[in-house]
């Protein structure tokens, strides 16, 4: 299936490790131009040798750090990415988490954070981005969002409501830019074999006075797979969703959690 993909620029936030990481690889295989944003130089730099070792000979790859968590960092980045590889066809947010907290252990403060890490994040990159595509009357942006904005979970509550914010704001960018030619659309995972798997299965644990091993004996059980996703199968759907094979497709939030909430929401 030929995506038409090629030769596009691709930005992802996040794009030095996990699902982002896995966005940015799985976006080069199909011959798209990749921008990876991050605010730790050095994982930019060990991914970015990654991604030009795997890429394409027509694909190029760039690398910007920039801290998302502040408003002027948006457009900077956005500024710098469009001089480095041209326009921006396809924004991929998979930056910032919130730290998961035991409820006892919550003040106002964990909740402005998961705000400023999860929600501010993404909002602060979509801003420009999106204007500038509704300018050029086309983009997309797929936003890795995460289950818990859908299924309240004890230990992931601030980041939870983030999440269920960028839903919404997902849903609203969609019906308001539409007609400007810009798609906007939503994922959710559910437990992904990434770094930020075990902080929270330790969260979990702690508040179930279970070990990790447990807790994620427990996570993997709920799900109708029998397993957890892996990063690649995530990044293989935000492809295929930012492709031209995906064009009706807008405003809707896709739960990827191997069947984990057998519901109809």
């Amino acid at each position: 299936m030929n995506l038409e993909l090629d030769g596009r620029h691709v930005v992802v936030t996040g794009g030095s490790k996990g699902i982002g990481l896995a966005c940015a690889q799985a976006f080069l295989a199909e011959g798209a131009n990749v921008t990876i944003v991050s605010r730790q130089r050095a994982n930019l730099d060990t991914a970015a040798q990654v991604l030009q070792r795997q890429a394409p000979p027509s694909a190029r790859v760039q690398a910007i750090a920039a801290d998302l968590t502040g408003a002027e960092a948006g457009s900077s980045m956005a500024d710098q990415a469009q001089a480095g590889l041209g326009p921006i066809d396809v924004l991929v947010n998979s930056a910032g988490a919130a730290r998961r907290t035991v409820p006892d252990e919550l003040t106002p403060q964990a909740w402005h954070d998961a705000m400023a890490a999860k929600y501010f994040t993404y909002i602060h990159a979509i801003d420009p981005v999106i204007k500038r595509m509704a300018a050029r009357g086309s983009g997309v942006v797929v936003n890795v969002i995460g289950a818990g904005g859908k299924m309240a979970s004890p230990v992931h509550l601030p980041g939870g409501s983030a999440n269920a914010a960028l839903m919404l704001a997902t849903a609203g960018l969609a019906n308001a830019y539409g007609e400007r030619g810009v798609r906007v659309v939503g994922i959710n995972p559910g437990s992904t074999l990434t770094e930020r798997l075990k902080s929270g299965m330790q969260t979990d644990a702690q508040l179930h006075g279970i070990t990790y091993d447990e807790a994620l004996q427990r996570a993997t059980a709920r799900t109708a797979l029998k397993r957890i996703a892996t990063p690649r199968e995530i990044a293989d759907v935000v492809v295929f969703l930012a492709s031209a094979r995906a064009s009706y497709v807008t405003g809707v939030n896709i739960t990827m959690d191997g069947g984990s909430t057998p519901t109809v929401l």
